[in-house]
Formats: C-alpha cells, structure tokens, sequence
C-alpha cells in the first residue's frame, strides 16, 4: 500500500486520485491555471474535497474555463449559476470569477501568457519543500504573500494569500509532499 500525505488518506478515492496525480504537479497550460486560480477561490472558507466532488459540473457550466466566455457572463447568467446547486452559489464567488476572467485576460494581454506571469513569483521553477508532517507545512509564504498583493493590485477577488498558497501547491509551484509520501520521492 502507497503512503501518502496524510491529508490525502482514507477521504475519498477522488481525493486520493487528485494527490496522487495532480497536487504538487507543474501546470503551465493558461487554461488549466485559469481554472485552477477559479476554483481555489471558489473553495475559500470549504473544503477541497467539496470542490473535486463539483468539478466537472463547474466545467460545464462555466464553459470549460473559457475566459473569454467568462469574461462576457451576464447577469442572467450569472444568476442562473447562482441557481445551479451543483457549484458553489455565492454571489461573491460567482462575480469574483468574472471579474477574475477579465483580470486574468489583461495579464495574458500583458505577459504573453498568463503562465509567464504567475511562475514568475517563483523565478519559473517549483520549490520543492521538505515537510516531515502536515503541521509543518506554511498556510502562505513570501512568494504566496507577493503574489496575492500583485493579484489584488491588478484587480483579481477572492485571493488572499492562503487561497494564493494553495493555488501554488495546487499547480506545482511548490511541492509539499512529506517526505514520507510516494510522490515525494517521485
């Protein structure tokens, strides 16, 4: 039996699976960290598992992580996803993905690519950490701090540097697996 990070043990398989094959991998695909940076705000103040268990409606109804969709979301349609009990409704979240769309459209405008710009808060490169337990592991670090002050400058919501700190983990720029978990010897 693999030993995993001891968050990821016993919750469920889908949380299993995401451990194992997506926590803490390197994601440079725009479309992906879109997505990613959306959902982690959706999360805020829930659990992770809470959001894996509505992800792919969440793709479905907000258009595959489309940003140039998102970005032209009515009210009506934002309405009708605050009606739609397979995703988070919070009006908040819901705007927050939005205007997050915009946002994130200015900076691919700006950088080329909104994966330039968001690895830059680590020099391009994971940090791979060395965590013996989960109580070892930060909730936000400098990086975690810069990044949500420069979101937040450029207008993004629902980024703190918590949700910022998790994004990062989430898209591999920075590997917490302990060392006692299979994918830290990966």
């Amino acid at each position: 039996m693999k030993k995993r990070c001891k968050w990821a043990s016993d919750v469920s398989s889908l949380y299993t699976q995401y451990h194992d094959e997506e926590w803490g991998v390197p994601v440079y695909d725009d479309q992906k960290l879109f997505e990613m940076l959306i959902l982690e705000g959706a999360q805020a103040g829930l659990s992770w598992i809470t959001i894996l268990n509505k992800r792919e409606h969440y793709r479905k109804v907000y258009d595959q992580f489309d940003a140039k969709k998102i970005a032209r979301y009515s009210d009506k349609k934002c309405e009708k996803l605050l009606a739609d009990v397979g995703i988070v409704r919070n009006k908040l979240k819901v705007k927050a993905a939005v205007t997050n769309a915009k946002c994130y459209l200015e900076v691919v405008e700006e950088y080329g690519s909104f994966s330039d710009y968001i690895w830059s808060f680590v020099d391009g490169k994971p940090i791979k950490n060395h965590w013996a337990g989960l109580q070892d592991i930060p909730v936000n670090t400098d990086e975690s701090d810069a990044m949500s002050k420069d979101l937040k400058k450029r207008g993004f919501k629902f980024i703190g540097s918590t949700i910022c700190y998790a994004y990062m983990q989430a898209v591999g720029m920075v590997d917490d697996h302990t060392i006692d978990c299979f994918c830290y010897k990966k």
